[in-house]
């Protein structure tokens, strides 16, 4: 299969136009790897399309320079180790999109966009493992709902990201599917954070024009944060798990990872709205607006109310230059005409946060989901997991946790308790927005900047965990700044049920008033 192929001493690039030189008939025109005079380095999906509309770039052209980047960067050079394997077809699909655009313009609203999927979303060209051998080349039936969406509107998968195995952590990308760490392309002795560490390191590095990821408590926010990128986790229900292999099915989204607000916004107007197979889904209907792009507004936040939520972030152990970079970021939005309401709080969160029991629902959603891969799953059961031993050693006391679990959520008082306590937080959230009529809640993504590789004992900072997934609410993290110098912090929004359009106007608005973004040291263009 040909997300399977391997040919000794070719790198991924190599190797994909070996194969597609194979696949092309005697006599016909060869492929070339030209450099492309179009740097790919810190571009949107704009500028790609009028570079394209000019006649000044072509869709081969495109893909050839990122394959070129993860050729250099990814595996040699610095070693980013992002990406868990690179689609062979990628050139014929780009040939494949120029064709089709001689004759009729863009096909569609992400034309030849190469995205960078996390390994834990199906895919059925490419091997879908979660980042764990036991699933080693396995290949769906179908392409998870999101995918789908993205490849009809057009866009390219090119390459499968590196995750936390079965996105267990939020603090580091390593898994045993691919040996290794993956390194933060701004500092590599950092981490990416997790889960969609690849991802995010992977469109941080140029590797891709955007990213697709997860977010169970933190692995789109978190990990885009730590790269300098734009993360949106959606309401719950505006967008569609179905084909992506679950954590917990309480609070799992899939999401854009991209490094502007408008780019992040062009994928999630592809992939929200209602799926068949996912009916959490149905509560989105009439809720999804029509078209996201036009709330990205540079205006949006003359006028805006803001709340600054300590309890999600203000701890002993916040580190000081977030704390700067945080509160110079609240002076950007009051310059930009925001009224900032510094602090609000949510009245008796610590006392119901006692009230809510653990709930580890992974075994049953894991399970359920390795029954429909069927036959081309090598293992059915979490059980099997465990007895194959293939698996990075850092999760077997969370598998054999997560298996120990005998009562299904739907039994489980653990879950009962964790929905009551939910179930007041929306409720409270609500009433403090309403109380103070704002439009948004603000914090650092995370308190502390990026450990050190191999770090689990100095305080990580994760911000991410309470107050979108325990609601359902949406937030939205846009780079706000350095610690350090050189290593990226996020400011996060949260919004209100359903808040998407408000909140992608106060990113946009923050982020065309600030310009924070940098391209990372570690992997410069190619000369």
């Amino acid at each position: 299969m040909v997300g399977m192929t391997r040919i000794p001493g070719c790198s991924n690039f190599r190797r994909a136009l070996f194969l597609l030189a194979l696949a092309t008939p005697s006599g016909a025109q060869q492929p070339t790897a030209a450099r492309p005079s179009f740097d790919v380095t810190e571009t949107t999906i704009a500028t790609v399309h009028t570079a394209m509309r000019a006649g000044k770039l072509t869709c081969r052209q495109l893909v050839t320079a990122y394959l070129r980047r993860i050729d250099a960067y990814d595996k040699q050079g610095p070693a980013i180790n992002a990406l868990i394997v690179v689609n062979p077809a990628a050139l014929a699909v780009a040939d494949s999109l120029d064709r089709r655009f001689a004759a009729g313009g863009t096909t569609g609203p992400l034309h030849c966009i190469p995205v960078i999927v996390k390994d834990n979303f199906e895919t059925t060209d490419l091997p879908t493992t979660a980042g764990s051998l036991s699933l080693q080349g396995m290949m769906p039936r179908q392409d998870a709902f999101m995918v789908r969406r993205i490849r009809d509107a057009g866009a390219i998968v090119l390459a499968k990201s590196n995750l936390a195995e079965f996105a267990f952590t939020p603090y580091e990308t390593v898994s045993s599917i691919l040996p290794g760490y993956t390194k933060n392309p701004y500092a590599l002795d950092r981490v990416t954070a997790g889960s969609s560490g690849g991802s995010a390191a992977a469109v941080a590095a140029n590797f891709g024009e955007a990213g697709l990821g997860t977010d169970t408590g933190n692995s789109i926010r978190g990990p885009s944060a730590h790269q300098a990128l734009v993360g949106i986790r959606s309401t719950m229900g505006l967008t569609s798990r179905a084909g992506i292999a679950p954590l917990n099915l309480a609070s799992d989204i899939g999401g854009p990872m991209a490094r502007t607000v408008a780019d992040a916004v062009a994928l999630f107007q592809v992939i929200a709205g209602e799926d068949a197979a996912d009916t959490v889904t149905a509560r989105s209907r009439g809720h999804r607006a029509a078209d996201y792009a036009t709330y990205l507004d540079k205006s949006a936040l003359k006028g805006a109310r803001i709340g600054v939520l300590h309890q999600a972030y203000d701890r002993a152990t916040t580190d000081s230059q977030v704390v700067r970079v945080f509160n110079s970021a609240l002076e950007d939005m009051r310059r930009q005409g925001a009224t900032i309401i510094d602090p609000v709080a949510v009245e008796g969160l610590d006392a119901h946060l006692r009230t809510a029991g653990g709930c580890n629902q992974f075994k049953w959603d894991i399970n359920d989901w390795l029954v429909r891969q069927g036959d081309r799953a090598p293992v059915h059961t979490l059980a099997e997991i465990i007895a194959s031993r293939r698996f990075h050693p850092t999760i077997q006391q969370r598998l054999e946790s997560a298996q120990a679990d005998s009562l299904p959520p739907a039994k489980n008082p653990g879950c009962a308790s964790r929905d009551v306590f939910r179930a007041w937080l929306r409720t409270s959230v609500t009433a403090l927005m309403d109380s103070l009529t704002l439009d948004a809640l603000v914090y650092p993504t995370w308190s502390n900047p990026p450990r050190l590789i191999g770090d689990l004992n100095t305080p990580h900072g994760d911000n991410s965990q309470l107050f979108s997934p325990s609601t359902g609410f949406p937030a939205i993290t846009v780079p706000m700044g350095y610690t350090r110098g050189v290593l990226p912090a996020g400011l996060q929004f949260l919004g209100r049920v359903w808040a998407e359009p408000r909140l992608i106007g106060l990113a946009y608005s923050y982020e065309d008033a600030t310009h924070h973004p940098r391209p990372p040291p570690m992997t410069p263009a190619l000369q």
